[in-house]
C-alpha cells in the first residue's frame, strides 16, 4: 500500500515513514489471504473449464454413436472395381451376386454442319422456335442418319422450346440460348479444322435411351435447315448427324437381364447403389456383407471416449501419495458425483438380447478404466451382429417379420410394447371399367391425370399395340416420366385387372390416390373409370390408439409416445410386440447433454465458484478502505508522537543551556 508524507518544520529524527510501512505490512496480511483463496477459486474455474471440454467430446462421441447406423454399416465390394463400385445402405442384406455389364448408359450427341464463324449471322433473324421432344428412337443408324422407318416413341415429359431470333442467330448466340433455355440439353461449339471449321454439338443431359431428341424448326429456313432434326423424316429430314446414340445400361444380375437409363443403379438390388464403369468380359463378383470393422471401431471408440473422460475427472480430483498433493478438485462433490453416476451407468443391464458390456468383451480394469477383448467381440460379432447396436443406440425390433420399428420420440421409454392393427394401408388407384381399344393415334393419345394431388399430362406413343398389357406399361412408363411427377418423388404401377388397365400410385395412406381427369384418350384407356382413394394404417400400440400416416403408425400412449413402425401389410389383429432400447450411449448422451446445462451440475458448481469470487472482491474493496483509514491513524499517531520528542527535547535543551548559564553564573 501506497504511504503518504506528513511534513512537519520541527521533528525528533524519528522515522514515520519506515514504523508505518512496517505495521502496515502486518496490516495488510489478510488481503494476501484474500488473493490466496481467490487463486484457487480461479484454478478450480479453470479445472472445471477442462471438464466441461471433456464431456462436451464424449458427448459428441455418444452423440454420433447413438444412432444404430455406427453399429450395423454393411459393405458392398466388387472383384473387379474398374468395371463397377458399390455402396450400401445399413438394410441391405448380405449376399453375394453376379453381375455382367454390355452396355453403359450414354447421352446422345448431334453435331451441326460446320460454319465459318462463330459470331457470323446465320439467316435473315426472323424469329424462329426451336423445338424439342425428347424420347426413344429405333431404327437403323448409317453415318449419323437413321435410315427410312426409323420411329420415335415420345418419352412425354413435354416439348421444350428455345426462340432464336436476330439478337442470337449466330453459333455462339444459338449455343447460349440452348444452355439458358435450361431444356435439359447443353450445347457447345467445337472446331475441327477444316474449312468450315466451327460446329454445333447438343448433348442431352440425361442418360438412356428413352432421351433421344427429334428437333422441330418454325421460322427463318436457313436456321431450320441447319438445326431440324426428326429421326423419322429419312436423310433429308435429318440436319444434323449423331455423333453418340443414347443407350440403357445394359446388364444381367444372377442372370437376369436389366436395363436402366443410368449408369448409377440403385433399385436393383434392395438397399444396393451400383455405379458401373466399364463392361464386363467375365462376371464380375459383388459381395455385400455386414462391415465388423467398422462395428468394432465403433465399440472402441466408445470405450476410448469413456476413458478419456474418466482419465480427465480422475487428474483433476485426486491425491498423488508420491508427492503428497491434492489435484484442484480433490474432494469436490460434483465430480465425485460424475464420476459414481458414469460407472452406475455402464453397471445397469439393458433390456434387449445383448444387456450388458462384458458379453461383447468390454469390461472394466482395476484403475477403473475400460478395456475391450478383441477376441470375444468378434465372436459376437460373428453370432449376434444385427444386436450390437441395440447394446449402445436407441433402437426397437418388432416380433413380425412384416412390421418395422422406424424411430422414438424423446418421450418414448424403453419397453415391450403390444401391437394391434385394425386397418390395413392401401394404395390410390384407378380401374378401367372396359379392356382399351390398343390402336392409338393423335384422336385417343392424351390423358391428364391426377396423382397424389398433383396434375400431369402425358402423351401416348401413337402405334397399335400387341396386347393391353403393353398398352399398360406405355402409360405407367409416360406416367413416371413425366416431371411433375417424379419432381415430387410420385411414381404408380400399372397392370391388368381382367382385361382392363388398373393405375395404382406407388404411396399409401389417404393422400394416395389416381384419378383420370381429362384428355382424348379417357374413355378408350379407362370408360368410367373407377378411383378408389388410399387410407392410412390404423391400430394401437400399447393398447392406446395410435396415429396412422400411410404405413406408419405412430404411438400416442405415455410410456411408448412417439415410437413409430411401418405396417408392410399382413394380417389385422394382434401382431406380436414392438422391443424398444435405449442403449449405453444413448443413455450417456442424454447424461452428458444434462451435465452441460445451463441448469446442470458443472454450471452449478462454476455459479457457486464465481458467486465466491466476487464475495472476495467485495470483502477485499472494504478491507482497502480499512486500510486506508488505518495507516492514515498510524501516519498521524507516530507525526504527534515525532512532533511531541522534537518540543521535549527543544525543552530539554533549554533546560541545560539555563543550567549551564546559572552555573557560570554562580561561579
Amino acid at each position: 500500500m501506497a504511504t503518504t508524507g506528513v511534513s512537519s518544520s520541527v521533528t525528533s529524527g524519528l522515522d514515520v515513514n519506515a514504523l508505518v510501512s512496517q505495521l502496515m505490512t502486518v496490516e495488510q496480511q489478510p488481503l494476501a489471504k484474500l488473493d490466496k483463496q481467490e487463486a484457487s477459486y480461479q484454478a478450480k474455474l479453470s479445472a472445471f473449464g477442462s471438464i466441461k471440454g471433456a464431456v462436451a467430446s464424449f458427448q459428441s462421441t455418444m452423440r454420433t454413436l447413438s444412432n444404430a447406423s455406427s453399429f450395423r454399416t454393411v459393405t458392398a465390394t466388387a472383384s473387379d472395381t474398374s468395371v463397377l463400385s458399390a455402396t450400401a445402405l445399413t438394410s441391405a442384406l448380405p449376399g453375394s451376386y453376379s453381375v455382367e455389364v454390355s452396355s453403359l448408359a450414354q447421352s446422345q450427341k448431334l453435331v451441326a454442319a460446320g460454319q465459318s464463324g462463330v459470331g457470323t449471322a446465320i439467316g435473315t433473324g426472323a424469329t424462329t422456335t426451336l423445338s424439342f421432344d425428347f424420347g426413344t428412337i429405333t431404327g437403323t443408324l448409317t453415318d449419323g442418319k437413321y435410315e427410312a422407318g426409323a420411329t420415335f416413341s415420345t418419352a412425354g415429359g413435354g416439348v421444350k422450346t428455345v426462340t432464336i431470333d436476330s439478337s442470337n442467330n449466330s453459333l455462339q448466340g444459338m449455343r447460349d440460348a440452348i444452355n439458358a433455355a435450361g431444356i435439359g440439353v447443353t450445347a457447345s461449339i467445337i472446331n475441327d479444322g477444316s474449312a468450315s471449321p466451327y460446329r454445333l454439338v447438343l448433348s442431352s443431359d440425361n442418360m438412356g435411351a428413352a432421351n433421344s431428341m427429334k428437333i422441330s424448326a418454325t421460322g427463318d429456313a436457313t436456321v431450320s435447315a441447319l438445326l431440324a432434326n426428326d429421326p423419322t423424316a429419312g436423310a433429308l429430314g435429318q440436319n444434323l448427324s449423331e455423333s453418340v446414340s443414347a443407350l440403357n445400361a445394359e446388364m444381367k444380375v444372377n442372370g437376369i437381364a436389366i436395363s436402366k437409363a443410368s449408369n448409377t443403379v440403385s433399385d436393383v438390388i434392395s438397399g444396393v447403389t451400383l455405379n458401373l464403369a466399364k463392361l464386363t468380359t467375365t462376371p464380375v463378383t459383388l459381395t455385400v456383407a455386414q462391415d465388423t470393422a467398422a462395428t468394432a471401431k465403433a465399440v472402441n471408440d466408445f470405450v476410448t471416449s469413456y476413458n478419456e473422460l474418466s482419465k480427465t475427472l480422475t487428474d483433476l480430483s485426486s491425491y498423488d501419495a508420491a508427492t503428497k498433493k491434492g489435484a484442484t478438485l480433490q474432494g469436490d462433490a460434483t465430480i465425485r458425483n460424475l464420476q459414481a453416476k458414469l460407472r452406475n451407468m455402464l453397471n445397469t443391464t439393458g433390456t434387449g438380447a445383448l444387456t450388458s458390456l462384458s458379453q461383447i468383451g468390454v469390461t472394466f480394469q482395476r484403475d477403473g478404466s475400460l478395456a475391450v477383448d478383441s477376441s470375444k467381440l468378434n465372436s459376437v460379432m460373428q453370432s449376434n451382429f444385427d444386436d450390437i447396436a441395440g447394446l449402445f443406440a436407441a433402437t426397437g425390433k418388432a416380433s413380425d417379420s412384416l412390421v418395422t420399428y422406424n424411430a422414438s420420440g424423446t418421450s418414448t421409454k424403453p419397453g415391450s410394447y403390444a401391437l394391434n392393427i385394425t386397418q390395413l394401408a392401401t394404395q390410390g388407384n384407378e380401374t378401367g371399367t372396359a379392356a382399351p381399344n390398343l390402336t392409338i393415334d393423335a384422336t385417343n393419345d392424351t390423358l391428364v391425370m391426377n396423382i397424389n394431388g398433383i396434375n400431369t399430362t402425358i402423351t401416348l406413343a401413337s402405334q397399335t399395340y400387341a396386347s393391353a398389357l403393353e398398352l399398360a406399361s406405355e402409360l405407367q412408363s409416360k406416367l413416371n416420366s413425366a416431371t411433375e411427377l417424379s419432381a415430387a418423388g410420385i411414381s404408380v404401377s400399372a397392370s391388368l385387372d381382367a382385361g382392363k388397365i388398373s393405375v395404382t400410385s406407388n404411396s399409401y395412406g389417404a393422400t394416395s390416390s389416381v384419378v383420370a381427369t381429362s384428355g382424348n384418350g379417357l374413355s378408350n384407356i379407362f370408360g368410367t373409370a373407377i378411383s378408389t382413394t388410399g387410407v392410412d394404417v390404423a391400430g394401437t400400440i400399447n393398447g392406446v390408439n395410435a396415429t396412422g400416416s400411410g404405413q406408419t403408425l405412430i404411438a400416442a400412449d405415455s410410456e411408448a409416445l412417439g415410437l413409430s413402425v411401418l405396417i408392410n401389410g399382413g394380417a389385422l389383429g394382434a401382431r406380436g410386440t414392438v422391443s424398444y432400447t435405449q442403449g449405453y450411449a444413448y443413455t450417456l448422451n442424454n447424461f452428458a447433454t444434462s451435465v452441460l446445462a445451463s441448469d446442470g451440475s458443472l454450471s452449478s458448481s462454476t455459479d457457486e465458484i464465481n458467486t465466491s469470487i466476487k464475495s472476495l472482491a467485495a470483502r477485499r474493496t472494504a478491507l482497502q478502505h480499512r486500510l486506508i483509514g488505518i495507516e492514515a491513524r498510524y501516519r498521524a499517531q507516530f507525526t504527534a508522537l515525532d512532533q511531541m520528542l522534537a518540543s521535549m527535547n527543544n525543552t530539554s535543551t533549554y533546560l541545560t543551556q539555563q543550567l549551564d548559564a546559572m552555573s557560570s553564573s554562580n561561579a
